[in-house]
């Protein structure tokens, strides 16, 4: 994203600011909206519009074509769904199409629309408050409460990935930001109790515990990878300050206005900073809808049984269909129970976050490296296809 490259390059060396500032320090490259209504904090003696001259205008003349091809064609097919969807007046595949679209959408809409409050609300942060709840980058205390966030966040796999681009943007860590987005997909409270519902308790809590063990581990290996030169470091992070979290919590929260007016306006800018994610989900709608248009699934089931073979089938289907949280949940309790494989089941869930295109082209776009985006299926598809084969072997 645009923004965050801004960021970066003329932000992500300033030197200890005072906390009062540094939202307005480290969000210099925000959109002139989001500065005008104290979105990224006050401008103390105008110091916001000196600290917007640093960075160079964006080329607004470029056009978004996977944005504005994708999107109408999802909200035609949502709306088509509506109007034609309980008659047989369409071709099946259109009608497949149509209710593809209607399914996604709303099962996304308010994850989406909840995770542009969260990022239009940490922006209004200062970093060093939330540098502090997820403490020290590179650290395996670090590791495990960006771990914990992913897991207590309510939000859709979609959702999250916003808020954790804006982590990155904040500071974290790219461990961190690793960890939060690798243990958060499912992780939900709405969606853990669907789970429970259909697998029980027991397996659903060491589907839980599985997923934070990963999420922990291949955030250390990636904060080891930036150590030693593998990876590159998060331009926007540094030594930042500690500070109290209460007192700058209530010192943050008066600087703002609260009201309904400037709410509007913190989740527009907030909605407008996540549009590169948002591009690349109404793409995975599409193209979900195109492979369950012309592809045939109903032999699907019979290749997933609990053996190495269904374990890769599985792996294979859930890299190639882009399924949201939502609509993951109840796959792979299909896959429990109806094929026996409860490694597949939790293969389904994990490695479907790992290996979604969508959140590979985010954490690209965002961090700017090919090579980070590309060692998250790496490290993560090894850990989530040994932990489902042993459930396999001692659930059969």
């Amino acid at each position: 994203m645009s923004d965050i490259e801004k960021t970066s390059s003329c932000c992500g060396s300033e030197s200890k600011p005072a906390p009062q500032n540094v939202a307005a320090a480290s969000s210099c490259c925000g959109s002139s909206s989001n500065q005008s209504d104290g979105h990224a904090g006050h401008n103390h003696g105008g110091k916001g519009n000196e600290a917007d001259s640093c960075c160079p205008p964006s080329d607004k003349s470029s056009i978004d074509w996977i944005m504005w091809t994708c999107l109408p064609a999802v909200l035609l097919g949502y709306a088509g769904f509506l109007w034609f969807g309980h008659t047989e007046a369409l071709p099946e595949w259109l009608g497949t199409m149509f209710h593809t679209s209607y399914e996604m959408v709303n099962a996304m809409w308010w994850g989406v629309l909840s995770a542009a409050f969260f990022v239009g609300l940490l922006g209004r942060i200062p970093r060093e408050l939330v540098m502090s709840v997820l403490g020290k980058g590179g650290s395996k205390r670090g590791i495990f409460r960006a771990t914990m966030a992913g897991l207590m966040l309510d939000l859709c796999n979609h959702g999250i990935l916003m808020v954790g681009m804006k982590l990155y943007e904040r500071g974290a860590s790219i461990g961190q930001v690793i960890a939060f987005l690798v243990a958060s997909p499912w992780n939900s409270l709405t969606l853990t109790l669907i789970l429970v519902g259909l697998i029980g308790l027991k397996w659903t809590l060491l589907f839980i515990v599985a997923s934070m063990v990963i999420a922990w581990i291949s955030g250390w290996v990636f904060d080891r990878l930036v150590d030693r030169g593998t990876l590159p470091a998060n331009p926007n992070g540094g030594d930042f300050e500690q500070v109290a979290f209460m007192p700058t919590l209530k010192e943050t929260w008066a600087e703002h206005d609260w009201r309904p007016a400037s709410l509007l306006r913190m989740f527009w800018g907030g909605l407008k900073e996540s549009k590169m994610v948002l591009r690349w989900v109404v793409f995975g709608v599409v193209l979900v809808a195109l492979i369950r248009a012309f592809v045939p699934e109903d032999s699907f089931e019979l290749w997933f049984g609990a053996s190495i073979t269904g374990l890769l089938l599985t792996l294979l289907a859930t890299t190639l269909i882009e399924v949201c949280s939502e609509g993951s949940s109840p796959i792979a309790a299909d896959l429990f129970n109806r094929a026996g494989a409860p490694g597949n089941a939790f293969t389904f869930l994990m490695a479907g976050a790992a290996t979604d295109y969508t959140e590979i082209m985010a954490v690209k776009e965002t961090t700017k490296s090919w090579k980070i985006a590309l060692f998250l299926p790496l490290i993560t598809v090894p850990q989530v296809l040994m932990i489902g084969w042993i459930m396999n072997v001692t659930g059969a």
